[in-house]
């Protein structure tokens, strides 16, 4: 069993787009700026943002980070994701999901100008995806992606199996896992709630994805002896030993599942950092198109 560590190849990455940012300012040239706007106080989104601005800042990125109270209204969020829309010192911008509940969600995706969408969820992007041509991929899909591909994990022929069918991670990632392509050309199942014979099917898999969100929900009797098993949960569960009062857990028991694997991703450490630095990846590639428009 190898452990799939996040972490490491994202400072790899952070690292290529370090020396290719030095570069850029040698030539007198723009350096890409990523701006991020968080709403309310979730303490979730408020790690996951500071993360973003930390890493940012490593590579070299100019950064903005807005933030309103839960108060604010929708009116007000869609006026300054326009007013985001047409700055033209910002490459690429995110809004941190999840939101008030006042506040509709898909509304805000759709205001985003596709062209400064760096999450890649934007219709236009997700669309594009869908059609193989060039896009913002989704941030934690294409981390997945990243993570398979810089480990040489073979994908093509094998049996991958998806628990969730988000359009954030599980159903993104059911396109790009089944596309045409040297890192990809699986043959995808993608599994949900209503999903029969569920243990049976992710007993199959070669690669199996949990991206449900519940604790420990794939347990050793799901899995099959050398799969690559990536998790995507990250549920905080109370803790009175730890100093924060919480630990992560991710959708997949790790002790009892990790020693059947060929190679699985730990909770945390895994998909999170592969998450940023797709996003990274994405912001570089929207300061380049504008270099270049």
């Amino acid at each position: 069993m190898q452990i799939l560590d996040g972490r490491k190849t994202s400072a790899s990455i952070k690292d290529e787009l370090k020396a290719k940012v030095a570069e850029l300012k040698k030539e007198g040239k723009k350096v890409p700026h990523l701006a991020a706007v968080l709403v309310g106080e979730d303490g979730g989104s408020i790690t996951y943002v500071n993360a973003k601005v930390k890493a940012c800042d490593y590579v070299g990125y100019d950064s903005t980070l807005i933030r309103f109270p839960d108060s604010i209204s929708e009116e007000e969020l869609l006026s300054k994701v326009d007013e985001l829309n047409n700055d033209k010192s910002i490459d690429g911008f995110i809004v941190q999901l999840p939101l008030p509940k006042h506040i509709d969600e898909r509304k805000v995706t759709l205001a985003i100008d596709p062209a400064k969408d760096v999450d890649g969820f934007h219709p236009e992007n997700i669309g594009r995806m869908s059609l193989g041509l060039p896009s913002f991929l989704p941030a934690t899909p294409n981390g997945i992606m990243e993570l398979l591909k810089r480990h040489n994990i073979q994908t093509e022929g094998k049996h991958c199996v998806i628990i969730g069918r988000s359009s954030i991670v599980g159903t993104p990632l059911s396109i790009l896992m089944s596309r045409n392509d040297k890192h990809a050309n699986a043959t995808v199942t993608l599994c949900h709630s209503r999903t029969k014979n569920l243990e049976e099917i992710c007993r199959d898999a070669d690669i199996l994805v949990a991206a449900i969100g519940k604790p420990y929900f794939v347990k050793e009797n799901m899995v099959k002896d050398g799969a690559v098993v990536i998790d995507v949960g990250t549920s905080r569960l109370e803790d009175s030993s730890k100093k924060s009062g919480y630990k992560l857990a991710g959708d997949v028991a790790f002790d009892e599942v990790a020693e059947k694997c060929s190679f699985i991703t730990p909770v945390p450490g895994g998909v999170g950092p592969m998450t940023i630095a797709s996003l990274l990846l994405n912001t570089y590639e929207a300061n380049k198109r504008f270099q270049s428009a």
